[in-house]
């Protein structure tokens, strides 16, 4: 019985490695298809970045004033 019990469990242990072996292959695939990411928005953030920070070297902040 017990047997029995290990072959099968070896059997499923086998095809969830076959499985995944075939998933890698085909998202490698995919994935080797698709354009390059570019720097693009990467460089429209720090530009934003920057043009924060400089606005904000010349603020002001207001005293506070009681009522």
């Amino acid at each position: 019985m017990s047997k029995i019990v290990i072959i099968t469990g070896v059997i499923i242990v086998a095809m969830g490695w076959i499985a995944y072996g075939v998933w890698r292959i085909i998202t490698h695939y995919t994935e080797k298809d698709k354009p390059k990411p570019t720097t693009e928005h990467l460089e429209k953030v720090k530009k934003s970045f920057d043009d924060y920070t400089k606005k904000m070297e010349n603020y002001k902040r207001k005293p506070y004033e009681r009522q």
